[in-house]
C-alpha cells in the first residue's frame, strides 16, 4: 500500500477553513439550482465515494475507509459536485475517488460487482484529470452501447502513477466488455492497448492477474 501522504486542498475561497479531501464546499455553488430553475435529469442516479488514504495507512480492513460523498441525479447536480470536490491531481497518494450508480458500492463484495471486472488506463502523476472528467461525462451521459453493464468508474492516485478504471457487472459477457473497452478508448482518443481484469482473478494473491480481454 502506498505511503500515507497528507494533502490539504486549497481554500474554496469562501472564508471558511480548508476542506478535507472529498469534502464538498458549503457555499452557493454546491447546491442544486434554486427558484424552480430547469434541471436536466440523468437516466440513473450516481454516487461519489471517497477512499481515505490516511485510513489505509492505519491498516484498517479493506473497504472500511470508503465512504459516500453525495448522490446526484441531474446534470446540474453533477457540475455542482464536480466543481466543489478535488480533482485527482489534488488528491494525496493512496486516495481513490469513485463515481458509481446509486445503490452499488465500489467493492468486490457488492453483489452487482462480484462477477465483474474492470478496464484500466494508467498515466503519470497529475495527468488523469482530463481522463477522469471525460469518462464521467461518458458514463453518466449514457454514451456506451452497453451502459447497463457499467457499475461505475474510479480514479486511483499512487506513488508514481494515476489509474482510471471502469468497473463492469458481468465479466463473462465478452461482447459487452470488448465494446465498452473500445468505446472508452474512442471517447478519450486513447491509442494504447488497455486490458480488462476479472475481479475474481485480482483477488488471488499468489500471482499478478492477467488480462482477460484487451482493446
Amino acid at each position: 500500500m502506498a505511503e500515507d501522504t497528507e494533502t490539504r486542498p486549497a481554500s474554496a475561497g469562501t472564508g471558511r477553513e480548508e476542506r478535507e479531501e472529498g469534502e464538498i464546499a458549503d457555499d452557493e455553488d454546491s447546491s442544486a439550482p434554486r427558484g424552480g430553475a430547469l434541471t436536466h435529469p440523468l437516466e440513473h442516479a450516481w454516487t461519489f465515494w471517497f477512499d481515505n488514504p490516511q485510513g489505509k495507512s492505519r491498516q484498517q480492513a479493506w473497504g472500511s475507509t470508503i465512504h459516500p460523498i453525495h448522490t446526484f441525479s441531474t446534470v446540474e447536480d453533477f457540475w455542482s459536485l464536480y466543481n466543489n470536490i478535488h480533482h485527482p491531481s489534488k488528491l494525496g497518494v493512496g486516495a481513490d475517488l469513485h463515481c458509481f450508480k446509486n445503490k452499488i458500492e465500489p467493492k468486490w463484495e457488492d453483489p452487482i460487482c462480484a462477477n465483474g471486472g474492470k478496464w484500466t488506463i494508467s498515466c503519470g502523476r497529475g495527468k488523469s484529470d482530463t481522463l477522469w472528467l471525460h469518462t464521467l461525462l461518458a458514463i453518466i451521459g449514457e454514451q456506451f452501447d452497453f451502459g447497463d453493464e457499467i457499475c461505475g468508474v474510479v480514479v486511483s492516485v499512487r506513488g508514481k502513477q494515476e489509474r482510471v478504471a471502469i468497473w463492469t457487472k458481468n465479466a463473462t459477457n465478452e461482447a459487452a466488455q470488448i465494446s465498452i473497452g473500445k468505446q472508452w478508448k474512442e471517447f478519450l482518443e486513447y491509442k494504447d492497448s488497455i486490458g480488462f481484469i476479472v475481479h475474481e482473478d485480482a483477488k488471488k494473491a499468489d500471482k499478478a492477474p492477467k488480462n482477460r480481454y484487451t482493446a
